[in-house]
């Protein structure tokens, strides 16, 4: 959490350089102005020193004069003594009191401060001091008439100035180093924190104590019952831990967050930090790497030995598989330093050495590159999958992001979360400020439910751009290759209901796209997915029946079949001739070599082409018989652009497979790159999602 120094209304936090006073109050504002620092005081006494050497109030104030003139002074009697200092080369004269009178102004107008009584008065420079004296001796003989004036030759020593030459140098080298050092250091914010380089070491956890107001608890978290209840379980363990213990119970070591991106992992992790009455240090994977060896491993050493000294705490590690990957697995792409820092890790959480009283929760959205030995209870006892939210959890999502926007009385929520099936919590939050701007755009006084739609076709296609040029040719293409997902959408018994066609295009390359409703299932069957395929293949095959040519158009549609297709084929045993087998490879163990023959590949690759072949004729025979529809809903998407369910019953009447609005976990569109269509299908096998049996 970094905050501004600056900002007046920002609450005091906790510094290891700036801790409050018995007598301060951690909740008061923070001061304005600069910060104090001790290279003030450096500074102040390095500039008093140069002050004293040059200006020293120790020093007599004297007028300077030369050597002739003091000649002068010496024949007319007004030199009552003067002393020769040899080591400096300079002579200190004595006047007698009417010379003093006389020469008042001159020792004025020469000095900068009041000239001493008693003297010197004057001064001047010589060659040497032996010199010097031959010289006045040779003056004495020239003029035998003058009075020889007494004198003395000392030598001064210059305590202080001595001082300060030795020690100038030696405060210079130790200043640059102290410079150095916090510039290799990066200040209070790299390499290893406060004390710079020797300190690199050290872990680079916040803290989060007692004092420190962390303004997100179990309240703000929507959708995740079922995580919540299991953190909330650890959260009670710290506050009460004899509910438990008293049962024979023990607490929890780690509970690992896993789920796709933006599910909120890192969220409820914030709401433990603002619910527990404990110290709560947080950190990401990313912060134990540094380019020097061995600093991961220390890290993690002193980050546990903190934990120790404020257990019982919370520690939480995000994106953890920036240090948990497997060890072991390629040898090419192995990293010592990242395997000692995960071995660290591993002694710490559970090794010969450990104590109770440390709960770890990490996060991540890959857990299948995760090592096992991480994985295993007594490290992480418990998995929470964090999944995306379903009808209820999104409708409690959009409660919470539209608590700060101000919206029509109209709003229905509930609708807003059957419109949006597939959508994690910071997909929905994205939609709910969308929404505000473009309301703000429009100058209205609250958000409605238009500028919910147009959010969340903003959040899926991109920007409308309603000035693109498209050639009228190009447009009808576009109009019946929608319209031809459309109908066979419509007259699929296992299809997605229609919830909006448009050939307005959006984004980068979007010509336009076709809006479903998907239902929100867990398991699909083969007719599931061969009216996936028909339906996904309904724009290429309106092309070819009502141009009699195909165009790029489909490129985004035959990748989502030719995934379905051999998804069906080598995963789900959906294949007569391939059989019950399933060549799915989560964790990646044939990289380099394919568990089944060349005969075998060869006979996958026909069956797959087989498949899509039939599913294509059906299209086509559907697409024929039902030829009169699609250019009804074509020239209705010239004519008007966007048609929405109710519009297309108009036009087509009802859809003859009523179904029951259910549930679904996946996206309502994808986008197709090339012309830009969004068109609902089966959600593709993705080789990289783990736990779960089906697309």
């Amino acid at each position: 959490m970094s905050q501004d120094p600056y900002n007046k209304d920002e609450k005091r936090p906790p510094r290891f350089n700036n801790r409050p006073g018995p007598g301060d109050d951690p909740n008061q504002p923070l001061k304005k102005g600069p910060r104090f620092s001790i290279y003030w005081i450096y500074a102040i006494i390095f500039a008093v020193l140069i002050g004293f050497q040059l200006f020293s109030p120790f020093s007599p104030n004297m007028a300077k004069i030369n050597e002739l003139e003091f000649k002068t002074m010496i024949a007319n009697g007004e030199v009552s003594k003067y002393t020769i200092i040899d080591n400096r080369k300079t002579v200190k004269v004595i006047l007698t009191p009417d010379a003093k009178k006389k020469y008042d102004q001159k020792l004025k107008d020469g000095v900068t401060g009041k000239v001493s009584d008693k003297g010197p008065h004057m001064t001047f420079k010589i060659t040497s001091g032996e010199a010097f004296q031959k010289e006045i001796s040779e003056f004495y003989k020239v003029n035998p008439t003058v009075r020889q004036v007494p004198y003395d030759v000392d030598n001064e020593r210059d305590w202080f100035g001595g001082i300060l030459q030795f020690l100038l140098p030696v405060l210079l080298f130790v200043g640059l180093w102290i410079l150095l050092m916090r510039k290799m250091g990066g200040g209070a914010g790299g390499g290893g924190g406060p004390g710079g380089i020797f300190n690199i070491g050290k872990s680079k956890a916040t803290l989060f104590d007692k004092g420190t107001k962390v303004n997100i608890n179990f309240g703000d978290v929507a959708g995740l019952d079922e995580a919540k209840v299991e953190v909330m379980e650890i959260v009670d363990f710290l506050k009460n831990p004899k509910k438990y213990t008293n049962l024979g119970g023990k607490i929890p070591k780690g509970a690992l967050l896993i789920g796709p991106p933006g599910t909120g992992k890192t969220l409820l992790a914030k709401a433990v930090a603002g619910e527990a009455q404990v110290p709560f240090f947080s950190l990401s994977g990313s912060d134990f790497v540094e380019m020097f060896v061995g600093v991961g491993a220390s890290r993690v050493r002193d980050l546990f030995k903190q934990a120790r000294e404020k257990a019982p705490c919370i520690i939480f590690i995000d994106e953890i598989d920036a240090i948990g990957r497997a060890r072991g697995k390629n040898v090419m792409m192995s990293n010592d330093e990242r395997e000692s820092t995960l071995n660290q890790l591993l002694v710490e959480m559970d090794g010969f050495g450990t104590d109770v009283g440390i709960i770890v929760l990490a996060a991540t959205n890959r857990p299948d590159v995760l090592d096992t030995a991480l994985l295993r209870p007594g490290r992480f006892d418990r998995q929470i999958t964090i999944d995306k939210p379903d009808l209820v959890g999104r409708e409690a999502i959009f409660k919470v992001h539209l608590k700060p926007i101000k919206i029509s009385k109209t709003l229905d929520i509930h609708k807003l979360a059957e419109q949006t099936p597939g959508f994690a919590g910071a997909d929905i939050a994205n939609v709910c400020n969308e929404a505000a701007l473009i309301a703000a755009r429009k100058n209205k006084e609250a958000v409605d439910m238009s500028d919910f739609q147009d959010a969340v076709d903003r959040v899926i296609g991109g920007l409308e751009k309603k000035n693109k040029i498209i050639s009228p040719e190009e447009k009808k293409i576009i109009a019946y290759h929608e319209a031809g997902h459309a109908i066979c959408g419509w007259y699929l018994e296992h299809a997605y209901p229609l919830l909006k066609v448009t050939i307005v295009p959006r984004g980068t390359a979007a010509l336009g796209y076709a809006q479903y409703t998907p239902k929100e299932q867990y398991l699909y069957n083969t007719d599931q997915l061969s009216d996936q395929i028909c339906m996904t293949l309904g724009g290429r095959a309106s092309e070819e029946i009502f141009f009699h040519k195909i165009s790029t158009g489909a490129q985004n549609d035959l990748q989502q079949i030719t995934r379905i297709a051999y998804a069906m084929v080598t995963v789900y045993g959906m294949n007569d001739k391939i059989g019950n087998i399933s060549f799915y490879d989560p964790q990646q163990e044939n990289t380099f070599t394919k568990p089944y023959s060349d005969e075998t590949a060869k006979m996958i690759d026909e069956e797959v082409r087989k498949l899509i072949d039939a599913a294509y004729e059906k299209t086509k025979s559907l697409l024929s018989e039902k030829r009169a529809d699609v250019e009804k809903l074509a020239n209705a998407l010239l004519e008007r652009e966007v048609l929405f369910q109710s519009d297309v019953e108009a036009l087509i009447g009802r859809r003859p497979f009523e179904e029951k609005k259910s549930l679904t976990e996946e996206p309502v569109e994808e986008l197709k790159p090339d012309t830009g269509e969004i068109s609902a299908g089966v959600p593709p096998y993705d080789s990289d999602v783990t736990n779960k049996s089906l697309p």
